[in-house]
């Protein structure tokens, strides 16, 4: 014990002295550094201040003020072309230059009007009459009579407009007659009021359900936790489907700064959903199938990508995006994707089981996390009906709003509307009931067959030519040979209403069960336009060939946007 202690008393006193020489010399060598430092730091100093003695103290003093002011300039501008591209932003700036030569606004203000009113035609004549406070008396039952009248003055509609109406027959009868008195009956529900009304919250509950069965809710690689809401429209559904990927993205990943990518042919509802939900969006060209191009898709994809978007099919072009790439890309990208079935939900199901050879498009995709399918077109139900579907609750719980502190007690609601039309969900319920499997298949063909009849006319007219391969029943066609908006101009003095289009300039027809008994009548009266513009070119009076012509040949697409905003606002 002895010895031991004295080894280690031994070791203890070698071990403080070797650290003592050591860090004496580390304190030793420090000061030579820190002496040598501040020798360099003075030597700077003195050639710094001989340097600027040269100069003004203001001009000292102004000289960092300024360089903050150009980096903010230059920042701004970065800024700006990140959001809206080199060449747009350029074109912006020198457009704003141009407005600020004297008389150059006022001119352009006025051009704008013309076109404004032109797009009016007569609808300011025609609101001259209309009342702007109640009648001091009540109309009582003669107010159905009255608005009788009013109708008269719409336009005919029964077979003579792109998409629009989809039912089959009269408003009087079959179908029309069906969902008007199912509507009826329930026109005093809201689902808010769930312990009132049970029977329409079963109606929704089955809507959804019926409509995600037909997606495939049922396949195994759906995962079997398919779940969604009914709303307003298809626009309504886009919003959710964005507000919740967006929500979800951000509980997941922690993006506070989200983007979101969409082929240029997917709805404007992204572009609502965008500006409403503070979301970057990112517009990719098509490729040359007029499809979503996945491998631009992808160089777009960063950190802040939320969400991408593939349409199945597209209301342009009615082409089919590649949905299982754009699936694949996003489930190995860990983002969102959702699919707009809001024209092809109630459509391709059943032209699959027809036969006609349809891509994948629904839950049995791996990577889509979302879907919107409207029930008040192919699904033939009242007008605002649509369904948002998610592959599953934990990305659904991010579309609802709670609020805890209200003081008109705890509040829960799941879509945008909070009190919703009871009676538009139960006429849903009652078009998918009544028809069934059975009756949509028998839809389904007939406007299938309508639209390979209406493409192979179409091909028989020399002068105009079919965009892309039409997956369903949505049919886009253009010209090299005559003014494709004039001959819109001359369809529209026949009685049709068509979809004039951009990005090639044509016009498309959304096909629907109103067609089937006209469809030699259009194809005749478009052989007849097609001549009749080949033999007389020139913009034909009152119409908006010429409008139309000017706008997707506009650079300045901030003009576009002022002019369709002031046509809404004097519209309204």
């Amino acid at each position: 014990p002895i010895f031991s202690l004295y080894n280690y008393l031994s070791l203890s006193h070698f071990l403080c002295v070797e650290l003592f020489h050591r860090f004496g010399s580390w304190s030793i060598n420090r000061s030579l550094m820190d002496s040598s430092l501040l020798s360099s730091l003075n030597h700077f100093r003195a050639s710094a201040n001989s340097f600027l003695s040269q100069f003004e103290p203001l001009t000292l003093l102004l000289a960092p003020l300024l360089s903050l002011i150009v980096a903010w300039i230059l920042q701004f501008f970065l800024h700006v072309v990140h959001e809206k591209g080199l060449k747009a932003t350029l074109l912006g700036f020198l457009m704003s230059s141009v407005k600020l030569v004297p008389g150059v606004k006022n001119y352009i203000d006025a051009e704008k009007q013309k076109v404004v009113d032109k797009l009016q035609s007569t609808g300011k004549s025609k609101r001259d009459g209309w009342r702007t406070e109640l009648p001091k008396a009540g109309l009582g039952i003669e107010v159905i009579e009255k608005m009788k009248n009013e109708k008269k003055d719409d336009a005919v509609w029964q077979g003579k407009c792109s998409g629009t109406v989809y039912i089959g027959g009269t408003e009087l009868e079959g179908h029309f007659s069906l969902i008007n008195e199912a509507c009826s009956m329930f026109a005093h529900t809201n689902p808010l009021h769930l312990d009132v009304f049970q029977s329409v919250v079963r109606f929704e509950s089955e809507v959804v359900a019926m409509t995600a069965a037909l997606l495939g809710s049922k396949e195994k690689a759906s995962g079997g936790q398919i779940c969604g809401n009914m709303t307003s429209g298809g626009t309504e559904s886009i919003l959710l489907a964005v507000k919740s990927s967006r929500d979800y993205m951000k509980a997941m990943k922690g993006i506070k700064r989200p983007e979101m990518i969409i082929p240029e042919s997917a709805h404007s509802a992204y572009d609502k959903a965008a500006q409403y939900f503070n979301i970057k969006l990112w517009r990719v060209p098509v490729n040359r199938e007029f499809q979503a191009d996945v491998k631009a898709i992808k160089r777009f994809i960063n950190k802040n990508t939320i969400l991408i978007v593939g349409s199945a099919p597209g209301f342009p072009h009615g082409i089919i995006d590649p949905i299982e790439e754009l699936g694949e890309l996003a489930f190995g990208s860990g983002i969102c994707f959702h699919v707009d079935l809001c024209l092809g939900g109630f459509v391709l199901p059943f032209a699959r089981k027809l036969g006609y050879p349809i891509p994948p498009f629904d839950f049995s995709v791996e990577g889509v996390t979302s879907i919107s399918v409207d029930v008040h077109k192919y699904g033939l139900a009242p007008k605002g009906t649509s369904v948002v579907l998610y592959r599953n609750r934990d990305i659904r719980k991010h579309q609802f709003v709670a609020v805890t502190e209200w003081s008109g007690g705890l509040y829960v609601s799941p879509t945008v509307a909070g009190s919703r039309p009871g009676g538009l969900i139960a006429g849903a319920w009652a078009a998918m009931v009544s028809l069934g499997l059975e009756g949509y298949l028998e839809n389904t063909r007939e406007i299938m067959e309508v639209s390979k009849r209406i493409q192979k006319g179409i091909k028989e007219i020399s002068e105009l030519f079919i965009i892309g391969r039409p997956d369903m029943t949505i049919v886009a066609f253009g010209s090299n040979d005559v003014n494709i908006f004039e001959v819109n101009d001359i369809m529209s003095s026949k009685g049709w209403h068509l979809n004039a289009l951009q990005r090639p300039d044509s016009i498309h027809l959304c096909v629907t069960l109103q067609h089937v008994p006209v469809v030699e009548d259009f194809l005749k009266d478009l052989r007849d336009s097609v001549q009749t513009v080949k033999e007389n070119p020139g913009p034909v009076s009152g119409g908006l060939a010429p409008i139309y012509g000017a706008a997707g040949k506009m650079p300045d697409r901030v003009m576009v946007q002022d002019l369709l905003l002031d046509f809404m606002d004097s519209s309204c």
